[in-house]
Parts: structure tokens; sequence; C-alpha cells
């Protein structure tokens, strides 16, 4: 038993007796040393097919009873690609990097824009689908005191936190913190971190949302983007995780940011006339952003579930939209037109047992075979009085499914799931199979 738990301890893999323990955050899953070795490398990856039994046309909301009857359509995908690189250079100082490979593109896509009443677009993103998610230098002064510069990890939510491809059973990450939060949110900052008897915990300073790019669809996912060359920092933003591992096979999580978000892209000033130094229009107009997240592992008893709870807040939204909604009508412009709204929300919980932990011969094998079901209710727009309603935005979302993982670093999915809407609109289900991988090989 002691054996195992030495090698959960320094193993990503959540497939030991308790894995909650194995990888405390992202950050943490790109640097593995072990048995002395200075250089770590590994990643994970999906791959994912779909039939979705639903129209896919841009006015299936707007117009639900006419698209009631549309043919079911696939999608074959790869949602991630990743390498981890890492190096240890003694004395405490370390590197880790992350670079991540997108649905298998290369920067440049077309698009149909749904703000845009469907026109298509060719859309180049800074970066392209080729991102570096990581890239930071540690300095671990003890193991409750660690400084890391550079490119890190938010991890603010369960889905940021541990968004590998062995950390949720559905073949795509949950649909709601991944609707509404950048995922995976990363950014360039200062990071100090560290554990300390049962609590894991994490502070940091990183550049701040553009208000711009907030929507109806994602609420601030795309706020942590950039669409130049750099990533503009006029305003900051702070973030706070703590973890609890007291209990045996549980963690709990609380995470947290808070930040500016106007005045927050380029260029730096606003419109409005600026008269013998008078203040322009939209000065004080600040998109203060406030997100809070409950979130726990349970992992024992050949049980796993896991559950998050995520609410936000935007600051004057319809100030912002109006302004946004302006500067979107600008020919060849980043911004969206979008509205945003006040507030967001994602609500989730999945559990599965492992069937083959009652098979002896098969859990000498460490194989594990989950049967599974998940449930979660999100809304990534709820208006504020003064902004219009859109019902299509609440959506309640079940999936029930398997993982077979005949090794601990791979694991072939299948599930059934239903998106389901106000009467009014048509119900949107879905079968996805997927196979993903999770692992070192240095």
């Amino acid at each position: 038993m002691s054996k195992i738990i030495i090698s959960t301890l320094t193993s990503l893999l959540l497939t030991t007796a308790m894995p909650a323990m194995a990888q405390e955050n992202a950050g943490d899953s790109v640097m593995q040393h072990t048995n002395g070795k200075r250089l770590s490398i590994g990643g994970y990856g999906e791959v994912a097919l779909s039939r979705n039994f639903h129209s896919d046309n841009i006015y299936r909301y707007s117009k639900a009873s006419q698209y009631k009857n549309d043919p079911s359509h696939g999608r074959f995908d790869i949602p991630h690609a990743v390498i981890y690189l890492g190096y240890d250079f003694g004395k405490g100082w370390s590197l880790g990097t992350e670079i991540e490979f997108e649905h298998t593109g290369t920067g440049s896509a077309v698009e149909q824009e749904y703000e845009e009443a469907g026109e298509w677009e060719q859309e180049v993103e800074k970066g392209g689908e080729v991102e570096l998610e990581q890239f930071w230098i540690q300095k671990s002064f003890s193991k409750a005191a660690n400084l890391r510069i550079g490119h890190i990890v938010v991890p603010v939510g369960l889905n940021n936190a541990k968004h590998e491809p062995l950390n949720f059973f559905t073949v795509y990450r949950p649909e709601g913190e991944n609707t509404i939060l950048p995922s995976t949110w990363h950014d360039t900052g200062i990071s100090f971190w560290g554990r300390h008897g049962d609590f894991k915990y994490e502070l940091m300073v990183v550049a701040g949302l553009d208000a711009f790019q907030f929507n109806r669809e994602n609420w601030v996912k795309k706020g942590a983007g950039s669409a130049f060359e750099y990533k503009v920092a006029n305003k900051y933003g702070f973030a706070a995780r703590i973890d609890n591992y007291t209990l045996p096979g549980l963690r709990i999580g609380l995470s947290g940011y808070f930040g500016r978000s106007m005045h927050n892209t380029y260029p730096h000033d606003m419109e409005g006339e600026n008269v013998k130094g008078e203040k322009k229009a939209y000065d004080n107009v600040k998109g203060n952003v406030a997100i809070g997240s409950l979130d726990f592992t349970f992992d024992r008893f050949n049980w796993i579930v896991r559950g998050q709870a995520d609410y936000g807040y935007v600051g004057d939204a319809a100030t912002i939209n109006d302004i946004k909604f302006t500067r979107a009508k600008v020919s060849n412009s980043p911004y969206s037109s979008m509205p945003v709204g006040k507030n967001a929300v994602a609500i989730g919980v999945e559990a599965g047992y492992d069937m083959f932990s009652q098979i002896a011969k098969l859990r000498q094998m460490r194989q594990k075979f989950y049967v599974f079901g998940r449930y979660e209710y999100y809304d990534s727009y709820i208006p504020a009085s003064n902004q219009q309603k859109y019902e299509f935005t609440k959506k309640n979302r079940i999936a029930f499914g398997v993982n077979y993982l005949p090794l601990p670093q791979i694991a072939v999915k299948a599930e059934y799931s239903n998106r389901m809407f106000n009467s009014q609109y048509n119900n949107e289900p879905s079968i996805n199979i997927g196979i993903a991988y999770q692992g070192f090989f240095l």
C-alpha cells in the first residue's frame, strides 16, 4: 500500500487509491521530476467523434419551430493535443512549459458569425490554434513558498484547475464552466503558491480581461485572449485558490477572481470629447469582473464524484454593450458586437463507479471501467433590468456513459447527452465517443 501511495504522489494519473492528491493544479502537471531526473516530457490529447441529433442552423433558437425536424449532423475533432516540457535547474530554480494544439488548426479558420446574421468570416487569431499555455520560471524557497513568474494557468473553477482529460468523465470538457469561463484560462503574471499541512494555496496577479471581447454566448470566456501581437495590460486581475485535503479521498477547493475589464484594450483612450483636460465620456466606466467558485473531488471506495458551482458579475454591463456595439461597427474591428450579461452561472456534478473493482483479476491489472452520470445547469447571459432577455441561454444538460481505462494513461469514453431548454426551444441530444491519453514519457 505504501508503494501505491508514493506512486500516486509522483504521478499525474488519476487511477490509484486517492488520485485527488495526485495533481493539485494544472501547473503541477507540467513538471513531474522523479528519480532525480531534471528533464520532464509529457502531455495529453483527445480525439472526439460526435453525432448531434439537432439543427446547427444559426436561427435554431429565434425560429425554433422552423428547424425542429432538421437532420442530424456529425463532427470529428481533436480538441487538444498538448506537450509538456519541464526542467529543474537546481537550487530551487525550475522551468515549466505547455504547448497546445487545438482542433488541428494552424491559426486560420472560417467561422459563421452569429452576431453578424450568419455572415461567413475568415478568422485569424493571435497565436492561432497553436498556443503557449504555460511558460514560467519558478523559484522554490520551500514546500510552503514558491514564486512563479511568466505565463500561468489561472486556476479559477474546477475545469481550469484540473482540465486534463482524465479529470472528467465526459468526452468534452464540462460544458458549463467551459462556456462561461476562459478555458484553459492562462495569462501572464506572477503567482505565489505553496502547501502547508492539509492546505494548498495560490495567489496571483495577471493581465486584466478585455470587456470588448465579452459576449452573450460565452460571457467573459474570450476576454482573456488578445487580437494583437501582445496582451494589453492597462488593468490587472487578481486570482486566488485554496484547496483542503483533510478528509481521506476528498479535496475541497475555493477560488475567485477580481479585476477591471474596461480601458483594457487598444487604443487606451475612449470615445468622447476631451476639452481643457476634462474627462472623456466613459472614463469612469470600470467594468469590474468578480467570479467565485466552489468545487470538490471525492475519490474513494471505487467512486469518483466531482462538482462545482460558479457565479460571476460584470459591472456596467449595459454601458459596455453600448460602447462595444459602436466599436464593432468599425471595419475589421476585432471586437464583438454581441451583448454581455450582468451575471452568469454554472453548476455541475458528476459521479462514476468503477465496475471492474469487483473483479479481482481486472483490479490487479489496474484496469478500470466507470459507469457515470452528469448533470449541469448554466446560463451565460443573466441580464440587468435594463438589458434585453434571451431565454435560450439557460441550459440544463444531462449525460450518461462509460469510461474504460485499459491502462492508467488511456481512457476510452462514450456518452449520450441531452442539452435541454425551455419548452419554446428544441432540445439538443447527441452521442459522443472519444479516446484520450494523459501521462509522462520522461
